[in-house]
């Protein structure tokens, strides 16, 4: 099925993974890892997992919480002077600059975990790439290009955002160390994700990102993620798919694996529970189709939004069990996680824009695979 898949998807490679708590159910590489230079797929080839990196660092968050080191609904403006006293954007003035007004309340660790802190991204909201704009737009992977009013009042609506990235931001303000260090030392190596780092250059012999050409040949994309100013704790790590397949599986085990526990049980069970009440989230709009085209999981479905993932309230087309964990990186990567079953899954494409109708049907196809379903 997941071969099948492949085939008709053309993309130019893939790695696709299914795992429950005990260990690796299936595993395989397809296709090439650099489509223009002729490198073939590898089950360990690296991936930019993008927004896969937001998991890792919600994980290490809630450690921090565990040891009373943060407060989920302290006023994270305390640790982080830049999210103190946030102003709210209203609107732009006939000049074009910004008009702000004081926010409602602060912003909180678990605003920022939820993405109902009022902050946004520049490819998905108009009006913050609208005050970029006015303000002179930052370059890339910069300090600058997370910084910007608030949308909405903290806590009022569900809006994609670097929330994240500030998290990561909090992790270091707290302990001393680089993002990638702490996750180093208390996430990535008590799991054994000895290949997942932040990785400012990428290797020639990884899986790099394609862009279609009209004739549907390939070309590369030289975006790297892993770079800039800070280390984006929203989309900054790169891995590959056995690294992030032991994520899944201690998320699955309740925060341990192979003796090394990483989250408290209840912790892990607090993360996936809906956070948001009755918002919505998980739908996420477009200003920049060509970097990352409109994308909604599950359209038909009432989705929440947990402390770090997305939580589908029914059962999903290709057997997700109700209250299942899931998201996704920005070059075509997904993954999924559902405790009831006891099962997940990990695949790993790099392929602009986001929402590839092939990566999606691979994706499906390893899902319904994961739980018995034929075609």
């Amino acid at each position: 099925m997941f071969e099948a898949a492949f085939a008709n998807a053309n993309l130019p490679g893939a790695v696709g993974m299914i795992v429950d708590r005990d260990g690796v159910c299936f595993a395989e590489a397809l296709g090439q890892a650099d489509a223009v230079g002729g490198t073939a797929m590898r089950r360990d080839s690296l991936f930019q997992i993008a927004s896969m990196t937001k998991a890792l660092t919600s994980v290490a968050a809630m450690q921090l919480v565990e040891q009373g080191r943060l407060g989920l609904d302290d006023d994270v403006g305390a640790v982080l002077p830049d999210l103190a006293g946030p102003q709210v954007l209203t609107g732009f003035d006939a000049s074009g600059a910004p008009m702000l007004r004081p926010a409602a309340g602060p912003v909180t660790l678990r605003h920022l975990l939820t993405h109902t802190a009022g902050l946004g991204y520049f490819f998905i909201h108009a009006e913050v790439l609208t005050y970029f704009k006015a303000v002179g737009m930052p370059e890339p992977g910069s300090l600058a290009s997370i910084k910007m009013p608030l949308m909405f009042d903290p806590g009022t609506r569900w809006e994609y955002s670097v929330g994240t990235d500030w998290t990561g931001l909090a992790v270091e303000a707290v302990t001393g160390m680089k993002l990638g260090d702490y996750l180093a030392q208390h996430v990535l190596g008590p799991l054994g994700m000895s290949a997942t780092a932040f990785r400012p250059k990428w290797p020639a012999d990884a899986a790099q990102v394609h862009v279609r050409n009209p004739d549907g040949s390939f070309k590369l994309n030289q975006a790297v993620l892993g770079g800039g100013e800070f280390q984006m704790g929203g989309g900054g790590l790169s891995s590959t798919a056995d690294d992030y397949g032991r994520f899944v599986r201690m998320m699955l085990r309740g925060g341990e694996l192979d003796g090394q526990r990483v989250l408290r049980q209840e912790t892990v069970a607090e993360m996936a529970r809906n956070q948001v009440g009755e918002l919505r989230a998980g739908y996420m709009g477009s200003v920049m189709p060509d970097f990352a085209a409109p994308y909604d999981t599950f359209p038909d479905q009432h989705t929440g939004w947990g402390l770090g993932f997305l939580i589908n309230p029914e059962q999903g087309p290709n057997g997700r069990s109700p209250g299942s964990l899931a998201w996704a990186g920005i070059f075509n990567s997904y993954y999924w996680i559902d405790p009831a079953a006891g099962v997940g899954g990990v695949f790993m494409s790099q392929l602009a824009p986001f929402g590839d109708p092939g990566a999606l049907a691979c994706f499906g196809a390893l899902e319904r695979m994961a739980y018995g379903l034929g075609e």
